[in-house]
């Protein structure tokens, strides 16, 4: 009989409720055991049986529980994963996975030393709206890339609520908040740049962290890839973008998932991941004859299931988690260079 992996969740807040708990209730192979709340109590409304610690410590105590998700504040990433790690814990950790590359190798190595996975959670390589991109560029019907776009555009001129975004602590700012989403998406498609540009910048009134960030990414092959996030964009340009020598494919941010996991559609429902029609990219070629064709692409069902189908193979059966340690060290050598 399998044995579903016995889960703990570092924190239920919007991350732990909406992109983790969900997940591990819905799928067979993992059973949700306990969670930390340090103030209000809200997993008995949610899912009846779960335990509710008060700290970190408390959870991490409990034998029964064999994989940790770290979700908590960025800045804390680095000392409660190596925490879980010492006492004898399998970790996911949310992103970003640590504030530089040499905790980032502290904690892999150390995972090693315990025999303990150290895997990281970069749900939005299933986003529905980059799965697509990826399936274009894969198809190779745009021909050699010349330059592609990702882009991660919102209007929020306040500054947050949430401090550990937005106080001059390791690991804050916009970069290190919306920058491990875009720069795994490049890496995981592109591998490593040749070299990269950084630029950032601070542009909200009273703010004390990056607010703007943009990356230029250089490859052998002469491909380009930009990388760009703002919290000052009114009108959002499209968020994928790909020019190559036979044509062009541009698609907007349209992957649903948050959106349905915040309105309570859970990820075994029929509907989750399938975007509305209407919102489908545009892929225009240029024939032998010159003459344009435009296609209207819809998108490829989004799926943060697969992730936690991979975090449960990596676990029981040893198999290759896809987000790999040579790929979280580039991320973390992009994100921690001077902008």
């Amino acid at each position: 009989m399998k044995q579903p992996i016995i889960t703990g969740i570092l924190s239920y807040g919007m991350s732990g409720r909406v992109f983790h708990a969900p997940f591990i209730h819905a799928n067979k192979d993992f059973k949700l055991r306990a969670v930390t709340e340090r103030s209000a109590k809200n997993i008995k409304d949610h899912y009846p049986g779960v335990i509710s610690y008060d700290s970190v410590d408390e959870l991490l105590q409990d034998p029964e529980i064999e994989l940790v998700i770290v979700n908590t504040p960025n800045n804390t990433h680095y000392e409660f994963a190596k925490k879980a790690l010492l006492a004898g814990k399998h970790v996911l950790v949310e992103k970003p996975f640590a504030a530089t590359s040499r905790e980032a190798r502290e904690l892999f190595n150390l995972g090693k030393e315990r025999n303990l996975k150290v895997l990281v959670y970069q749900n939005r390589r299933w986003d529905s709206d980059f799965m697509s991109l990826k399936s274009i560029v894969d198809s190779g019907k745009l021909g050699d890339l010349i330059e592609v776009h990702l882009r991660f555009d919102r209007y929020r001129s306040e500054i947050s609520k949430k401090a550990f975004k937005e106080l001059p602590l390791p690991a804050s700012g916009l970069t290190y908040d919306l920058g491990p989403h875009l720069i795994d998406q490049v890496i995981s498609v592109w591998g490593k740049p040749q070299c990269f540009t950084k630029t950032t910048g601070i542009f909200r009134p009273a703010s004390q962290v990056d607010d703007f960030m943009h990356i230029h990414l250089r490859y052998e092959s002469g491909l380009n890839v930009f990388v760009t996030a703002s919290l000052l964009t009114a009108a959002p340009l499209p968020s994928f973008v790909a020019h190559g020598t036979k044509g062009s494919y541009i698609k907007a941010r349209t992957d649903v998932q948050e959106d349905q996991l915040q309105a309570g559609v859970t990820p075994d429902s029929e509907k989750y991941g399938i975007e509305e029609d209407g919102k489908e990219g545009t892929l225009t070629l240029i024939n032998q004859g010159g003459e344009k064709i435009t296609e209207h692409i819809t998108a490829l069902k989004g799926n943060y299931n697969r992730l936690f189908a991979a975090v449960h193979d990596a676990i029981r059966h040893d198999a290759p988690y896809p987000i790999t340690e040579e790929q979280v060290l580039v991320q973390m050598e992009i994100l921690e260079a001077k902008g």
